[in-house]
């Protein structure tokens, strides 16, 4: 009794206090999933000359750390400083264009004190932030609100499509049509913002029973073409506040005709043969084995090789052998359906599902507008991140070089990653105590 009077008392409430209110779960469950990616990186490297995966657990270490510090910052702060933000991250994509390396035809990258940092990977952060800055101030509930968020995304986002980087400038849609949906825009207004995309679609793709009707040399329509186009006009004319002389009908009936020629345009001119052959590759991969359907052709063998059960940490025989290219990268999900099965690929869904339940849930729980619509634009860059890379991994998406969270090796995505992890959990930090958990 008188050896316990005489200690000291570890006073471990008053080191944890500062964190105490953070989101452990949703801290562990990253932490968790770039360990594993690392076990997995290091199998799809075993054979291997040269390895560098232990750059991935380097690298999730201090972004791990970067997270709980950001974690004991207030999340407020943050709105003095939009405008900053905003012209940094710009300055950054200016400074790739005029003293960027290049790699694999496009220049995406900045050499800073012996390391390639990739600009386009931190600047979804950039745009989280100054969206969420704006929106704070002015929720979505009306049109002009609604153009104020596009034009001010259209600078980041225009300088990373030249770069070109495709991938990224498809997850800042992602961001923005999550944030506005969350900011209370109206659900027709963001369909009619990705309808020209789709109408580019189906003016350049041939559909069964859907033969080309030539107007003009190379301008043509077609009938499911034509068929969205109207369905487009109509949702105009019942959302659009426009509807004197129709200009909301008009302009949007406009807009995915536009939309549909400059897509033919872009795909006859513009695209080159392998972008064109990456974009439908999906779709029937064995037309090219050898070359553009390779990728996918390859990650699918591998995941219906693993069956129900894989077989086994370092023994898949595909990802051993480096069937798969880029496997440590975009198709690492790949290795986890050979040596783990089917039931690892279920549980690595799962558990990003569960990140992307306490993500809404840091949302949802939010004291303020601006901490709910951070955990969302976070959200929307997992959710979309996830669902196109498991999606290419499968054959059910274009190759498009995107990677998946937390997983694929990559020390920008990896970084950008925990400091949008520890940007939320400042959010849940400083939220209201809630009495039911």
């Amino acid at each position: 009794m008188l050896l316990k009077r005489s200690l000291p008392k570890v006073r471990w409430k008053y080191w944890v206090k500062p964190w105490q209110q953070i989101d452990l779960l949703l801290f562990c469950l990253p932490v968790g999933v770039s360990f594993f990616g690392g076990l997995m990186i290091l199998s799809t490297e075993l054979k291997q000359p040269v390895t560098d995966w232990w750059w991935h657990w380097l690298i999730a270490g201090i972004g791990a750390v970067i997270a709980l510090l950001l974690a004991r910052l207030r999340y407020e702060n943050l709105l003095q400083w939009h405008w900053i933000t905003y012209a940094l991250t710009n300055a950054s994509l200016i400074a790739v264009m005029v003293a960027g390396t290049s790699a694999k035809g496009a220049q995406r990258w900045l050499p800073i004190a012996g390391f390639n940092v990739q600009p386009s990977e931190f600047a979804k952060i950039g745009m989280i932030i100054t969206l969420a800055a704006l929106l704070h101030k002015h929720t979505a509930n009306r049109i002009e609100d609604v153009f104020r968020v596009l034009a001010i995304t259209a600078v980041p986002w225009l300088l990373v499509f030249i770069q070109p980087d495709l991938a990224t400038s498809l997850v800042f849609g992602a961001i923005v049509l999550g944030m506005l949906y969350w900011a209370n825009a109206n659900p027709g207004w963001l369909i009619l913002m990705i309808s020209p995309i789709i109408a580019a679609i189906l003016f350049t793709t041939s559909w069964p029973l859907s033969a080309p009707i030539i107007l003009f040399k190379e301008i043509f329509v077609t009938p499911l073409g034509v068929a969205w186009a109207i369905a487009m006009a109509i949702l105009g004319w019942l959302t659009l506040p426009w509807r004197r002389f129709q200009l909301g009908t008009l302009g949007a009936l406009s807009l995915n005709l536009l939309g549909g020629e400059l897509g033919i345009f872009a795909w006859n001119h513009v695209l080159k043969e392998y972008q064109k052959n990456r974009l439908t590759a999906f779709i029937n991969p064995e037309h090219d084995p050898l070359g553009s359907g390779y990728h996918l052709i390859q990650s699918r063998i591998a995941i219906g090789a693993g069956e129900f059960w894989g077989w086994g940490l370092f023994k898949g025989p595909m990802t051993q052998l480096n069937f798969v290219p880029e496997q440590h990268t975009d198709f690492i999900f790949s290795a986890v359906g050979e040596e783990f099965g089917f039931i690892g690929c279920l549980i690595i869904l799962l558990v990003f599902c569960l990140i992307c339940w306490r993500l809404l849930h840091v949302a949802q729980t939010a004291k303020d507008n601006f901490g709910s619509l951070l955990a969302i634009g976070v959200l929307s860059m997992i959710v979309f991140q996830l669902v196109v890379n498991v999606g290419m991994n499968v054959g059910l998406a274009p190759v498009a070089g995107i990677p998946l969270p937390w997983m694929s090796y990559g020390r920008s995505a990896m970084l950008t990653n925990f400091i949008s992890l520890g940007i939320v959990e400042s959010v849940a930090n400083f939220r209201q105590r809630q009495k039911y958990y």
